[in-house]
Protein backbone atom coordinates (compact mmCIF):
# COMPACT_ATOMS: atom_id res chain seq x y z
CA UNK A 1 0.00 0.00 0.00
CA UNK A 2 1.34 3.50 -1.14
CA UNK A 3 2.11 5.72 1.64
CA UNK A 4 -0.24 8.53 2.07
CA UNK A 5 2.69 10.99 1.61
CA UNK A 6 5.81 11.56 -0.76
CA UNK A 7 9.40 11.59 0.81
CA UNK A 8 13.03 13.35 -0.49
CA UNK A 9 16.11 11.88 1.80
CA UNK A 10 14.02 11.05 4.49
CA UNK A 11 11.88 13.65 4.76
CA UNK A 12 7.73 13.14 4.73
CA UNK A 13 5.96 15.93 2.26
CA UNK A 14 2.89 16.46 2.62
CA UNK A 15 0.21 18.63 0.75
CA UNK A 16 -2.91 20.64 1.16
CA UNK A 17 -6.13 19.14 -0.43
CA UNK A 18 -8.11 21.64 -2.45
CA UNK A 19 -11.13 20.72 -4.73
CA UNK A 20 -9.87 17.08 -4.61
CA UNK A 21 -6.56 17.54 -5.70
CA UNK A 22 -3.17 17.73 -3.49
CA UNK A 23 -1.33 21.27 -4.03
CA UNK A 24 1.08 22.98 -2.35
CA UNK A 25 0.89 25.87 -1.14
CA UNK A 26 0.40 28.93 -4.05
CA UNK A 27 3.42 30.63 -2.84
CA UNK A 28 5.01 27.07 -2.45
CA UNK A 29 6.49 27.72 0.80
CA UNK A 30 6.74 24.96 3.60
CA UNK A 31 6.59 24.63 7.23
CA UNK A 32 8.91 21.52 9.21
CA UNK A 33 7.19 19.72 11.21
CA UNK A 34 8.93 18.36 14.32
CA UNK A 35 9.15 15.14 16.02
CA UNK A 36 8.77 16.29 19.48
CA UNK A 37 10.44 13.23 20.10
CA UNK A 38 13.48 13.56 19.31
CA UNK A 39 13.42 17.78 18.17
CA UNK A 40 14.05 16.93 14.84
CA UNK A 41 12.57 17.74 11.39
CA UNK A 42 10.43 14.42 9.96
CA UNK A 43 8.07 16.13 7.73
CA UNK A 44 7.40 19.38 5.88
CA UNK A 45 3.52 20.93 5.32
CA UNK A 46 2.18 23.63 3.14
CA UNK A 47 2.85 27.30 4.58
CA UNK A 48 -0.85 28.32 2.81
CA UNK A 49 -1.87 31.69 2.93
CA UNK A 50 -5.20 33.82 2.24
CA UNK A 51 -5.16 32.55 -1.24
CA UNK A 52 -5.18 29.09 -0.89
CA UNK A 53 -7.59 29.36 1.72
CA UNK A 54 -9.65 31.53 -0.81
CA UNK A 55 -9.15 28.86 -3.35
CA UNK A 56 -10.61 26.07 -0.62
CA UNK A 57 -13.69 27.96 0.41
CA UNK A 58 -14.37 28.90 -3.23
CA UNK A 59 -14.52 24.57 -3.93
CA UNK A 60 -16.23 24.15 -0.65
CA UNK A 61 -18.92 26.68 -2.05
CA UNK A 62 -19.07 25.13 -5.64
CA UNK A 63 -19.89 21.77 -3.95
CA UNK A 64 -22.33 22.45 -1.65
CA UNK A 65 -24.11 24.22 -4.31
CA UNK A 66 -23.43 21.79 -6.46
CA UNK A 67 -23.48 17.87 -6.39
CA UNK A 68 -23.29 17.76 -2.48
CA UNK A 69 -26.65 19.70 -2.31
CA UNK A 70 -28.17 17.71 -4.77
CA UNK A 71 -27.35 14.39 -3.61
CA UNK A 72 -29.96 12.37 -1.59
CA UNK A 73 -29.19 12.22 2.52
CA UNK A 74 -28.84 7.82 1.92
CA UNK A 75 -26.08 8.71 -0.56
CA UNK A 76 -23.87 10.92 1.55
CA UNK A 77 -24.36 8.41 4.94
CA UNK A 78 -23.42 6.10 2.15
CA UNK A 79 -19.97 7.73 1.60
CA UNK A 80 -19.36 8.56 5.56
CA UNK A 81 -19.61 4.94 6.17
CA UNK A 82 -17.34 4.31 3.06
CA UNK A 83 -14.68 6.90 3.97
CA UNK A 84 -15.10 5.37 7.72
CA UNK A 85 -14.30 2.26 6.56
CA UNK A 86 -11.44 3.45 4.21
CA UNK A 87 -9.72 5.11 7.36
CA UNK A 88 -9.54 1.75 8.92
CA UNK A 89 -7.44 -0.02 6.37
CA UNK A 90 -4.96 2.83 6.54
CA UNK A 91 -5.27 3.33 10.34
CA UNK A 92 -1.70 1.80 11.09
CA UNK A 93 -0.08 4.36 9.48
CA UNK A 94 -2.37 6.98 9.97
CA UNK A 95 -2.35 6.19 13.55
CA UNK A 96 2.15 6.26 13.28
CA UNK A 97 2.36 9.66 11.39
CA UNK A 98 -0.13 11.22 14.51
CA UNK A 99 2.06 10.01 16.87
CA UNK A 100 5.57 11.14 14.80
CA UNK A 101 3.72 14.58 14.28
CA UNK A 102 2.71 15.28 18.07
CA UNK A 103 3.94 12.71 19.89
CA UNK A 104 1.20 11.12 21.75
CA UNK A 105 1.49 7.74 22.62
CA UNK A 106 1.26 5.17 19.26
CA UNK A 107 -0.60 2.78 21.78
CA UNK A 108 -3.30 5.61 22.13
CA UNK A 109 -3.53 6.42 18.84
CA UNK A 110 -3.45 3.06 17.15
CA UNK A 111 -5.96 1.02 19.70
CA UNK A 112 -7.85 4.46 20.93
CA UNK A 113 -7.97 6.92 18.07
CA UNK A 114 -8.10 5.60 15.04
CA UNK A 115 -10.89 3.26 15.46
CA UNK A 116 -12.71 5.71 17.09
CA UNK A 117 -12.34 7.24 13.94
CA UNK A 118 -13.65 4.75 11.87
CA UNK A 119 -16.79 4.36 13.92
CA UNK A 120 -17.21 8.26 14.40
CA UNK A 121 -17.65 8.60 10.44
CA UNK A 122 -20.22 5.37 10.69
CA UNK A 123 -21.94 7.11 13.42
CA UNK A 124 -22.46 10.15 11.56
CA UNK A 125 -23.49 7.74 8.44
CA UNK A 126 -26.50 6.44 10.77
CA UNK A 127 -27.68 10.20 11.31
CA UNK A 128 -27.29 11.56 7.73
CA UNK A 129 -30.56 10.19 6.75
CA UNK A 130 -32.54 11.03 9.71
CA UNK A 131 -32.83 14.29 9.65
CA UNK A 132 -36.10 15.67 9.48
CA UNK A 133 -38.03 18.49 9.91
CA UNK A 134 -41.38 19.16 11.29
CA UNK A 135 -45.01 19.96 10.96
CA UNK A 136 -46.65 22.68 13.97
CA UNK A 137 -50.30 22.38 13.66
CA UNK A 138 -51.22 26.37 13.65
CA UNK A 139 -54.67 26.51 11.80
CA UNK A 140 -56.74 24.15 9.24
CA UNK A 141 -56.46 27.13 7.54
CA UNK A 142 -52.67 26.76 6.41
CA UNK A 143 -50.01 23.93 6.80
CA UNK A 144 -47.13 25.16 8.46
CA UNK A 145 -43.60 23.02 8.42
CA UNK A 146 -40.03 23.13 9.58
CA UNK A 147 -37.16 22.43 7.28
CA UNK A 148 -33.64 21.63 8.37
CA UNK A 149 -31.48 22.73 6.34
CA UNK A 150 -27.40 22.57 6.00
CA UNK A 151 -25.57 26.26 6.57
CA UNK A 152 -23.66 26.42 3.68
CA UNK A 153 -19.67 25.81 3.60
CA UNK A 154 -18.23 25.30 7.43
CA UNK A 155 -14.93 26.40 8.61
CA UNK A 156 -13.36 24.16 11.28
CA UNK A 157 -9.68 24.76 12.99
CA UNK A 158 -8.46 22.28 15.19
CA UNK A 159 -5.57 21.64 17.65
CA UNK A 160 -2.20 19.84 17.56
CA UNK A 161 -3.02 17.40 20.83
CA UNK A 162 -6.15 14.96 19.02
CA UNK A 163 -5.83 16.13 15.55
CA UNK A 164 -7.97 13.12 13.85
CA UNK A 165 -10.20 12.32 16.79
CA UNK A 166 -11.85 16.59 16.65
CA UNK A 167 -11.26 16.52 12.63
CA UNK A 168 -13.75 13.17 12.67
CA UNK A 169 -16.02 14.72 15.52
CA UNK A 170 -16.22 17.93 13.34
CA UNK A 171 -16.45 17.24 9.79
CA UNK A 172 -18.26 13.84 10.75
CA UNK A 173 -21.25 16.41 11.80
CA UNK A 174 -20.98 19.35 9.16
CA UNK A 175 -21.33 16.57 6.09
CA UNK A 176 -23.77 14.37 7.86
CA UNK A 177 -26.39 17.76 8.19
CA UNK A 178 -24.92 18.42 4.32
CA UNK A 179 -22.48 21.12 4.84
CA UNK A 180 -19.00 20.90 2.95
CA UNK A 181 -15.72 22.05 4.78
CA UNK A 182 -12.48 23.50 4.43
CA UNK A 183 -10.57 22.82 7.39
CA UNK A 184 -7.76 24.50 8.93
CA UNK A 185 -5.29 22.00 11.28
CA UNK A 186 -2.71 23.23 13.59
CA UNK A 187 0.41 24.07 12.18
CA UNK A 188 2.48 22.18 14.60
CA UNK A 189 0.45 18.83 13.80
CA UNK A 190 -1.29 18.86 10.38
CA UNK A 191 0.20 15.22 9.04
CA UNK A 192 -2.28 13.11 10.01
CA UNK A 193 -5.16 15.45 9.18
CA UNK A 194 -3.49 16.40 5.52
CA UNK A 195 -3.16 12.51 5.06
CA UNK A 196 -6.65 11.27 5.79
CA UNK A 197 -7.81 14.12 3.27
CA UNK A 198 -6.21 12.31 0.51
CA UNK A 199 -8.54 9.44 1.16
CA UNK A 200 -12.42 11.43 0.76
CA UNK A 201 -11.57 11.31 -3.07
CA UNK A 202 -10.99 7.63 -3.39
CA UNK A 203 -14.02 6.99 -1.34
CA UNK A 204 -16.16 8.72 -4.04
CA UNK A 205 -16.59 12.44 -2.07
CA UNK A 206 -17.42 14.69 -4.68
CA UNK A 207 -14.44 17.40 -5.58
CA UNK A 208 -14.79 20.51 -3.28
CA UNK A 209 -16.71 18.36 -0.55
CA UNK A 210 -13.96 18.03 2.09
CA UNK A 211 -10.86 20.63 1.96
CA UNK A 212 -7.93 20.65 3.95
CA UNK A 213 -4.81 23.71 4.11
CA UNK A 214 -2.41 23.69 6.48
CA UNK A 215 -0.37 26.83 7.13
CA UNK A 216 -0.54 29.42 10.27
CA UNK A 217 -2.79 30.43 12.22
CA UNK A 218 -2.06 34.15 11.71
CA UNK A 219 -2.19 33.78 8.23
CA UNK A 220 -4.46 30.70 6.63
CA UNK A 221 -6.18 30.87 10.24
CA UNK A 222 -7.33 34.41 9.91
CA UNK A 223 -8.52 34.41 6.41
CA UNK A 224 -10.92 31.56 6.66
CA UNK A 225 -12.15 33.04 10.07
CA UNK A 226 -12.85 36.50 8.15
CA UNK A 227 -14.49 34.54 5.11
CA UNK A 228 -17.62 36.27 3.55
CA UNK A 229 -18.61 32.57 2.17
CA UNK A 230 -17.99 31.00 4.88
CA UNK A 231 -21.27 29.82 6.98
CA UNK A 232 -19.79 29.34 9.96
CA UNK A 233 -16.94 28.78 12.13
CA UNK A 234 -16.42 25.77 14.64
CA UNK A 235 -13.06 25.39 16.72
CA UNK A 236 -11.01 23.40 19.36
CA UNK A 237 -8.69 25.31 20.95
CA UNK A 238 -7.32 28.11 23.40
CA UNK A 239 -9.42 30.61 24.61
CA UNK A 240 -7.38 33.23 22.84
CA UNK A 241 -7.58 31.76 19.44
CA UNK A 242 -11.52 31.73 20.32
CA UNK A 243 -11.36 35.64 20.98
CA UNK A 244 -9.22 36.23 18.19
CA UNK A 245 -11.73 34.31 15.70
CA UNK A 246 -14.74 36.31 17.31
CA UNK A 247 -13.32 39.45 16.40
CA UNK A 248 -12.52 38.67 13.12
CA UNK A 249 -15.54 37.46 11.71
CA UNK A 250 -17.92 39.93 13.56
CA UNK A 251 -17.97 41.64 10.30
CA UNK A 252 -20.07 38.80 8.74
CA UNK A 253 -21.93 38.09 11.61
CA UNK A 254 -21.68 34.53 11.25
CA UNK A 255 -22.17 31.24 13.48
CA UNK A 256 -19.68 30.36 16.09
CA UNK A 257 -18.85 27.31 18.29
CA UNK A 258 -15.87 27.03 20.52
CA UNK A 259 -14.89 23.83 22.61
CA UNK A 260 -11.96 25.45 24.73
CA UNK A 261 -9.33 25.18 27.43
CA UNK A 262 -9.89 23.79 30.91
CA UNK A 263 -8.59 23.27 34.39
CA UNK A 264 -10.96 20.66 35.69
CA UNK A 265 -11.60 19.26 39.12
CA UNK A 266 -11.29 16.07 40.45
CA UNK A 267 -13.01 15.62 43.33
CA UNK A 268 -12.12 12.35 45.81
CA UNK A 269 -14.34 11.97 48.87
CA UNK A 270 -13.24 10.07 51.66
CA UNK A 271 -15.60 6.99 51.06
CA UNK A 272 -14.66 6.52 47.59
CA UNK A 273 -12.58 3.21 46.34
CA UNK A 274 -9.27 4.79 46.85
CA UNK A 275 -6.91 2.70 44.73
CA UNK A 276 -9.75 3.85 41.58
CA UNK A 277 -9.61 6.97 42.75
CA UNK A 278 -5.60 7.05 42.51
CA UNK A 279 -5.81 5.97 39.35
CA UNK A 280 -8.12 8.05 38.08
CA UNK A 281 -6.56 11.20 39.27
CA UNK A 282 -3.01 10.11 37.87
CA UNK A 283 -3.31 7.95 34.56
CA UNK A 284 -6.62 8.08 33.58
CA UNK A 285 -6.83 12.24 34.22
CA UNK A 286 -3.85 14.01 33.55
CA UNK A 287 -0.42 12.40 33.39
CA UNK A 288 -0.28 9.98 31.02
CA UNK A 289 -1.65 9.34 26.98
CA UNK A 290 -1.19 12.76 25.76
CA UNK A 291 1.05 14.04 28.73
CA UNK A 292 -1.17 16.13 30.12
CA UNK A 293 -1.97 18.02 26.64
CA UNK A 294 -5.94 17.44 26.86
CA UNK A 295 -8.31 20.01 27.67
CA UNK A 296 -10.42 17.84 30.16
CA UNK A 297 -7.29 17.50 32.44
CA UNK A 298 -8.37 16.61 36.03
CA UNK A 299 -5.18 19.32 36.80
CA UNK A 300 -6.99 20.25 39.94
CA UNK A 301 -7.75 16.78 42.65
CA UNK A 302 -9.69 18.22 45.00
CA UNK A 303 -8.91 15.33 48.49
CA UNK A 304 -11.14 15.00 51.05
CA UNK A 305 -9.12 16.17 54.18
CA UNK A 306 -9.28 13.07 56.43
CA UNK A 307 -7.84 11.23 53.11
CA UNK A 308 -5.77 13.41 51.69
CA UNK A 309 -2.06 11.95 53.55
CA UNK A 310 -3.28 8.68 52.49
CA UNK A 311 -4.16 9.89 48.59
CA UNK A 312 -0.79 12.30 48.40
CA UNK A 313 0.88 8.53 49.18
CA UNK A 314 -0.90 6.75 46.51
CA UNK A 315 -1.08 9.08 44.08
CA UNK A 316 2.67 9.48 44.36
CA UNK A 317 3.37 5.82 44.01
CA UNK A 318 1.69 5.41 40.75
CA UNK A 319 2.57 9.24 39.28
CA UNK A 320 6.56 7.52 39.88
CA UNK A 321 6.11 4.43 38.41
CA UNK A 322 5.32 6.41 34.82
CA UNK A 323 7.96 5.53 32.31
CA UNK A 324 8.62 8.53 30.23
CA UNK A 325 10.09 8.43 27.08
CA UNK A 326 9.54 6.48 23.36
CA UNK A 327 6.39 7.56 22.26
CA UNK A 328 6.27 4.35 19.55
CA UNK A 329 7.53 2.02 22.23
CA UNK A 330 4.59 -0.10 24.16
CA UNK A 331 5.96 -0.44 27.69
CA UNK A 332 6.04 4.07 27.71
CA UNK A 333 3.47 5.17 30.04
CA UNK A 334 3.98 9.26 29.00
CA UNK A 335 5.39 10.76 25.74
CA UNK A 336 7.07 14.06 24.96
CA UNK A 337 5.14 17.60 25.09
CA UNK A 338 3.89 18.31 21.53
CA UNK A 339 5.69 21.40 19.86
CA UNK A 340 8.82 23.45 21.86
CA UNK A 341 7.04 26.57 23.05
CA UNK A 342 4.21 24.14 24.74
CA UNK A 343 7.19 22.86 25.94
CA UNK A 344 8.87 26.37 27.73
CA UNK A 345 5.37 26.77 28.73
CA UNK A 346 4.97 23.81 30.91
CA UNK A 347 8.95 24.23 32.55
CA UNK A 348 7.68 27.72 33.35
CA UNK A 349 4.61 27.05 35.04
CA UNK A 350 6.87 24.73 37.44
CA UNK A 351 8.96 27.18 38.07
CA UNK A 352 5.81 29.77 38.77
CA UNK A 353 4.27 27.07 41.35
CA UNK A 354 7.36 27.20 43.47
CA UNK A 355 7.38 31.15 43.31
CA UNK A 356 3.93 31.07 44.78
CA UNK A 357 4.82 28.67 47.64
CA UNK A 358 3.92 25.21 46.16
CA UNK A 359 5.69 22.08 47.08
CA UNK A 360 7.28 19.69 44.32
CA UNK A 361 5.37 16.51 45.84
CA UNK A 362 6.99 14.61 42.67
CA UNK A 363 8.80 15.33 39.54
CA UNK A 364 9.41 19.19 38.13
CA UNK A 365 12.60 17.14 35.65
CA UNK A 366 12.70 17.99 32.37
CA UNK A 367 14.21 17.27 29.15
CA UNK A 368 17.54 15.96 29.24
CA UNK A 369 17.48 15.24 32.84
CA UNK A 370 15.36 12.59 32.51
CA UNK A 371 17.41 10.36 30.06
CA UNK A 372 20.81 8.99 29.93
CA UNK A 373 23.91 10.55 28.07
CA UNK A 374 23.57 9.53 24.23
CA UNK A 375 19.79 8.99 24.38
CA UNK A 376 18.11 10.02 20.79
CA UNK A 377 15.70 11.22 22.97
CA UNK A 378 17.74 14.36 25.04
CA UNK A 379 16.99 16.87 23.03
CA UNK A 380 13.32 15.71 23.21
CA UNK A 381 10.57 17.51 24.58
CA UNK A 382 9.94 15.61 27.79
CA UNK A 383 8.48 16.72 31.00
CA UNK A 384 8.03 14.19 34.05
CA UNK A 385 4.94 14.06 36.17
CA UNK A 386 4.94 17.05 38.35
CA UNK A 387 2.31 17.44 41.66
CA UNK A 388 1.82 20.40 43.39
CA UNK A 389 0.85 20.58 46.99
CA UNK A 390 0.72 23.94 49.23
CA UNK A 391 -1.38 25.98 46.13
CA UNK A 392 -4.75 27.86 47.04
CA UNK A 393 -7.23 27.78 44.63
CA UNK A 394 -6.47 31.71 43.85
CA UNK A 395 -2.37 30.58 42.30
CA UNK A 396 -2.19 31.04 38.53
CA UNK A 397 -0.62 27.51 39.06
CA UNK A 398 -4.00 26.87 40.02
CA UNK A 399 -6.07 28.71 37.91
CA UNK A 400 -4.66 28.73 34.35
CA UNK A 401 -4.58 26.16 31.55
CA UNK A 402 -1.15 24.61 31.57
CA UNK A 403 -1.91 22.28 29.24
CA UNK A 404 0.85 19.48 30.43
CA UNK A 405 1.49 16.97 32.81
CA UNK A 406 1.34 19.36 36.06
CA UNK A 407 -1.04 19.21 38.97
CA UNK A 408 -1.90 20.44 41.92
CA UNK A 409 -3.41 18.89 44.73
CA UNK A 410 -5.18 20.55 47.62
CA UNK A 411 -7.80 19.65 50.69
CA UNK A 412 -11.53 20.51 51.09
CA UNK A 413 -13.51 19.20 54.46
CA UNK A 414 -16.97 18.69 52.75
CA UNK A 415 -19.10 19.03 49.81
CA UNK A 416 -20.37 22.52 49.98
CA UNK A 417 -16.19 23.56 50.12
CA UNK A 418 -15.42 21.08 47.37
CA UNK A 419 -18.03 22.41 45.42
CA UNK A 420 -17.38 26.33 45.61
CA UNK A 421 -13.27 25.32 44.46
CA UNK A 422 -14.38 23.47 41.59
CA UNK A 423 -16.79 26.07 40.30
CA UNK A 424 -14.31 28.72 41.67
CA UNK A 425 -12.39 28.37 38.07
CA UNK A 426 -12.89 30.72 34.47
CA UNK A 427 -13.23 27.78 33.28
CA UNK A 428 -15.97 25.47 32.79
CA UNK A 429 -15.31 21.84 30.71
CA UNK A 430 -15.47 19.02 33.09
CA UNK A 431 -15.23 17.43 36.68
CA UNK A 432 -14.74 14.42 38.07
CA UNK A 433 -16.39 12.61 41.37
CA UNK A 434 -14.93 10.09 43.09
CA UNK A 435 -17.63 8.70 45.77
CA UNK A 436 -20.13 5.78 46.52
CA UNK A 437 -22.44 7.80 47.97
CA UNK A 438 -24.95 7.88 44.80
CA UNK A 439 -27.09 10.65 46.24
CA UNK A 440 -23.75 13.32 46.51
CA UNK A 441 -22.63 11.90 42.98
CA UNK A 442 -25.97 13.49 42.05
CA UNK A 443 -26.54 16.48 43.63
CA UNK A 444 -22.53 17.55 42.89
CA UNK A 445 -23.18 16.65 39.25
CA UNK A 446 -26.04 19.31 39.16
CA UNK A 447 -24.27 21.68 40.85
CA UNK A 448 -20.93 21.91 38.70
CA UNK A 449 -20.67 24.37 36.26
CA UNK A 450 -19.37 21.87 33.79
CA UNK A 451 -20.17 20.47 30.31
CA UNK A 452 -19.48 16.98 31.66
CA UNK A 453 -18.95 15.35 34.52
CA UNK A 454 -17.91 11.45 35.34
CA UNK A 455 -18.80 9.70 38.61
CA UNK A 456 -15.55 6.87 39.36
CA UNK A 457 -14.22 7.23 36.18
CA UNK A 458 -12.39 9.78 34.02
CA UNK A 459 -11.98 10.82 31.02
CA UNK A 460 -14.12 8.90 29.06
CA UNK A 461 -15.56 10.02 25.65
CA UNK A 462 -18.35 8.58 23.37
CA UNK A 463 -19.19 10.00 19.76
CA UNK A 464 -22.94 9.69 21.02
CA UNK A 465 -22.96 12.18 23.93
CA UNK A 466 -22.30 15.92 23.55
CA UNK A 467 -19.40 17.62 24.75
CA UNK A 468 -18.74 21.07 25.70
CA UNK A 469 -18.14 23.10 28.00
CA UNK A 470 -19.27 26.76 29.92
CA UNK A 471 -17.86 29.84 30.61
CA UNK A 472 -14.23 30.49 29.33
CA UNK A 473 -14.25 26.70 27.60
CA UNK A 474 -16.78 28.28 25.49
CA UNK A 475 -20.44 27.06 24.06
CA UNK A 476 -21.62 24.81 21.60
CA UNK A 477 -21.05 21.15 21.75
CA UNK A 478 -18.89 18.53 19.42
CA UNK A 479 -20.52 14.95 18.89
CA UNK A 480 -23.95 13.21 19.82
CA UNK A 481 -27.06 13.98 18.05
CA UNK A 482 -27.18 17.58 19.74
CA UNK A 483 -24.40 18.83 17.70
CA UNK A 484 -25.91 18.30 14.45
CA UNK A 485 -28.09 21.23 15.24
CA UNK A 486 -25.30 23.42 15.41
CA UNK A 487 -25.11 22.35 11.73
CA UNK A 488 -28.11 23.49 10.30
CA UNK A 489 -30.56 25.85 10.33
CA UNK A 490 -34.35 25.86 10.61
CA UNK A 491 -36.98 27.44 8.07
CA UNK A 492 -40.51 28.38 8.97
CA UNK A 493 -42.71 27.61 5.52
CA UNK A 494 -46.45 28.69 5.80
CA UNK A 495 -48.80 27.40 2.84
CA UNK A 496 -52.36 28.98 3.00
CA UNK A 497 -55.32 26.73 2.73
CA UNK A 498 -57.87 28.87 1.88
Amino acid sequence: MAHLYDEDRGIARFFNVIDGEKRSARTNDWLDSINPATARTWAVIPAAGASDIDEAVSAAYRAFRGPWRKMPAMQRAGLLRKIGDLIATHADELALIETQDNGKLLSETSAGDLPAVTQMFHYWAGAADKLHGETVDISPASLNYIRREPIGVVGIVIPWNSPLSIFTAKVGAALAAGNTVVVKPAETASCSVLAVAQLFAKAGFPPGVVNVVAGLGTTAGDALAGHPDVGKITLTGSTATARAITRRSADAIKPLSFELGGKSANIVFADADLDAAAIGTTTMAVFTGAAGQSCIAGSRILVQSSIYDEMVSRISTIAKSIRVGDPLDKATGMGPIALDRQFDKVRSYIELGRSEGGEVLFGGRSGASLFDDGSPFAKGYFVEPTLFAGLSNQARTSREEIFGPVACIMPFDDEDEALAIANDSPYGLACGLWTNNLKRAHRMAACVDVGAVWVNTYRRMHWALPFGGTKDSGYGRDSGLESLEGYMKGKAVWIDLT
